[in-house]
């Protein structure tokens, strides 16, 4: 086993998601540090702080070199961080001394990681938004269409009352809609530069230090924070929280659907399974099970994260690359879990029909709540309640149906057309076509880059 099976050969089909893994490789982070370096001197330049025409070379260099990650291995080693090698590297490569020196001109190195990673991130909130938006749109369809198909609510496993197929489908996506609310939210004050100095003064930039912060931003298409954020690092905290959330929401969607395919229910149909080694009539719940791996280990990640959060004073080694230890994989995982629910969500189905023998099966139990409050009509609710838990002990012990009982203790009255399940869906059809709605009115395309 690989220390980590999201980029792992055997096991990244399984776990992983390779659009999201290509913004995490050491090329992709060296080549946003290079752009936060161009952009940087770009900046300087425009404000008079190094020569226009270095600006001008360092911005279109940092574009075109190319630097071999594991040649910087050796180095980085002996740092901790990558941009010293990563800049020595560079000037070297350029040829240029004059202009070279410029490079990295009153930074330090994590405004250039923490820039980098937040260019990163914004890749991946665009893939991860397009994905949510398309997961919550097919769910939406799925509700609507079953918003009056009706299905046994189970609680603590067992059967409880009728419900509906499109409300259980809502109660999967009606998270999907607030997380992306919470994305919208965030993503603003997620998206900005690190531009602070050694320790948070950009002190070496003078007093165009802010200017040059402001400048990088616009270049760069981020926020500007107007203060450094080196030790403040509640951004990634409510960054990694949120993708928490959202692959709880969606390791839920997993678990009910484990239990919805087991032998003993068997009323959805994934249409897609994983086969046996030794019995040939598996289909196992895969990407249901992928669904409630990748949430047990999101949460299992947001845990180091959130503990990363508490940096010492102005710079936190140690916390620091707790999060470059554990954000990338949750990063991916989340990606993995959004492309695999909407896999899921493009070929599952309900059997109707298993639905509604397990409604008219266990001797009619599932109507018991229904009774007792029908009977509430004609006495006093504790009585209601104490005589249909009589006859619930009856229908066991005889075996008969429920409904047949009240109709002998409590003739003239049409149990059969009362103790129907859709005369209990109560708001469950609503519940569906509102969520329905909700989602279809979603935007189909994000044009955020």
């Amino acid at each position: 086993m690989p220390a980590s099976p999201l980029d792992s050969a055997l096991y990244r089909g399984l776990l992983g998601d390779d659009e999201t893994a290509r913004l995490f490789t050491d090329s992709a982070e060296l080549r946003a540090m290079l752009l936060v370096e161009g952009a940087l001197a770009q900046a300087q330049g425009a404000l008079g702080l190094i020569p226009k025409e270095s600006a001008a070379f360092l911005h279109r260099a940092c574009h075109e070199v190319q630097i071999d990650p594991a040649a910087l291995a050796e180095r980085i080693a002996k740092d901790a961080v990558p941009v010293p090698a990563l800049v020595d590297a560079t000037r070297k490569a350029l040829e240029a001394p004059a202009h070279a020196q410029y490079l990295h001109w009153g930074a330090t190195s994590q405004d250039i990681i923490d820039t980098g990673l937040i260019l990163r991130l914004r890749q991946t909130l665009t893939i991860h938004e397009a994905r949510l938006v398309a997961l919550t749109k097919a769910l939406g369809v799925l509700a609507k269409a079953h918003s009056t198909t009706p299905m046994a609510a189970r609680t603590y496993g067992q059967a409880a009352t009728p419900t509906s197929f499109g409300a259980v489908v809502a109660s999967w996506g009606a998270p999907l809609l607030r997380h992306l609310q919470r994305l919208e939210e965030l993503r603003p004050r997620l998206l900005v530069v690190s531009l602070s100095g050694a320790s948070g003064t950009l002190s070496a930039m003078g007093p165009e230090g802010a200017a040059v912060q402001a400048e990088l931003a616009r270049a760069l298409g981020l926020g500007d924070p107007g203060a450094s954020w080196h030790s403040q690092r509640d951004r990634i905290a409510e960054l990694a929280g949120w993708m928490t959330g959202l692959t709880t929401s969606l390791g839920k969607m997993g678990e009910d659907l484990i239990l919805l395919t087991q032998t003993e229910i068997e009323e959805v149909a994934l249409g897609q399974g994983g086969g046996s080694s030794t019995m040939p009539q598996k289909q196992n719940p895969v990407a249901p099970s992928v669904l409630v791996t990748l949430a047990r280990q999101a949460a299992a990640l947001n845990a180091g994260l959130q503990g990363a959060n508490v940096h010492a004073l102005q710079r936190d080694a140690t916390a620091w690359v707790t999060e470059w230890m554990a954000l990338p994989q949750l990063v991916i995982g989340t990606g993995a879990a959004l492309a695999r629910a909407a896999s899921l969500a493009a070929t599952l189905g309900p059997d109707a029909a298993r639905m509604r023998a397990a409604l008219e099966g266990g001797l009619g139990l599932v109507h018991a709540e229904a009774l007792s409050f029908a009977l509430a009509r004609q006495m006093p609710r504790p009585e209601a309640q104490a005589a249909v838990k009589a006859l619930t002990r009856e229908a066991r012990e005889s075996q008969t149906p429920l409904p047949e009982l009240a109709a002998r203790d409590w003739p003239g009255t049409d149990w059969s057309a009362l103790l129907s399940a859709e005369g209990q869906l109560g708001c469950a059809p609503a519940e569906a076509r509102a969520f329905a709605a909700a989602a279809e009115a979603l935007p189909c395309d994000d044009s955020r880059g």
